[in-house]
């Protein structure tokens, strides 16, 4: 094995434990924790388009959902992929889920896709970004079905009454 892809190896397993840590402070109701798997500047975007910028804001809003609606919940999920994008920034995919503490198991439409942009720091790993929207594919419609003739015909009736933009 050469340096190179043993450093590779090393990362991985350091980015997937990064990502069990988020889990673990979350099941622990730690927002402090919680916060400190991610970088002092970074991008924190939920399911539900909430954005927190700053790892204080993921303090803030992570604190009062471990004492409020989310209390005695767990962070559940997998790392499905880590792409490095350069020595020092990786891409992470993962699939998870907040179980509530009164589930036994855990609803598939809670599902959730994280794409976390992690960057290396002194402190080792931590998530820069991240990015998270459940899991609901609706598809793309065929360009010839039901639902793009009936958005075809919507863009002509409305740019003929002078609505919308208009092609």
């Amino acid at each position: 094995m050469t340096d190179e892809t043993g450093r590779a190896a090393a990362d991985d397993r350091e980015l997937r434990a990064l990502f069990d840590r988020m889990c673990a402070a979350w099941t622990a109701g730690d927002a402090v924790d919680y916060a400190d798997c991610f970088t002092e500047d970074c991008d924190y975007v939920s399911y539900d388009g909430y954005r927190a910028h700053g790892r204080a804001a993921v303090v803030e809003s992570h604190g009062k959902l471990f004492a409020g609606v989310l209390y005695g919940s767990a962070l559940v999920g997998e790392v499905d992929d880590v792409r490095h994008l350069d020595d020092d920034v990786a891409l992470m995919s993962a699939t998870g889920s907040v179980k509530v503490a009164w589930r036994r198991k855990l609803p598939r439409k809670r599902l959730t896709r994280n794409t976390i942009t992690a960057v290396r720091t002194p402190d080792g790993w931590r998530a820069a970004a991240i990015h998270n929207g459940r899991i609901r594919p609706v598809g793309i419609p065929e360009p010839d079905g039901v639902l793009a003739r009936v958005a075809r015909g919507l863009v002509r009736t409305t740019g003929a009454l002078g609505i919308g933009r208009s092609r």
